[in-house]
């Protein structure tokens, strides 16, 4: 398939993808969250487990100084807790804290509601072979199944427990 080819379908998720972000932001405000795009999504990734800092920033795709300004600014919030693991004082970890966690519960059952309201009011309805497309762009994309993400943020509090965080 030649690039383009795949124009249709580019453009179509580039406006997916502002939607998508339209909603979190949205979500944001009307739950009167303070913190930015960014600052939720570093807490959306370590609602998965916690994170070594310099795979967080990797993750996020930014310098390690922009990591540890943006963790500066959750861990004042009381959403971030740095920790050590294993005696290594070197290596820092980063988890989040209840209030972390409960806030990324919100934002993001927020946005399943607002999904569904757009899903429900829009008429649309998705074949097997629609949901299978979506999925498989979920998982090259790096992201987990909705379900499997649910997972791990149930867990993510067993996590914080376990390693004194939060």
């Amino acid at each position: 398939m030649s690039e383009a080819d795949d124009e249709p379908l580019v453009s179509a998720l580039l406006a997916v993808s502002r939607t998508m972000v339209a909603l979190t932001a949205r979500s944001l405000t009307a739950l009167d969250v303070d913190v930015t795009l960014p600052q939720y999504r570093a807490l959306v990734v370590l609602a998965t487990g916690p994170r070594r800092s310099a795979e967080l920033a990797r993750e996020l795709g930014v310098a390690a100084s922009t990591l540890t300004r943006m963790c500066d600014r959750l861990c004042q919030k009381g959403m971030v807790q740095r920790f050590q693991r294993d005696g290594n004082r070197r290596t820092v970890w980063l988890g989040l804290t209840a209030a972390g966690r409960a806030t990324v519960g919100a934002v993001m059952l927020a946005r399943q509601d607002e999904l569904r309201r757009i899903v429900r009011d829009s008429g649309l309805v998705a074949s097997g072979r629609t949901l299978t497309v979506l999925h498989r762009f979920v998982q090259a994309g790096g992201e987990l199944p909705d379900d499997e993400w649910w997972r791990c943020w149930q867990h993510s509090a067993e996590d914080a427990a376990r390693l004194n965080v939060g």
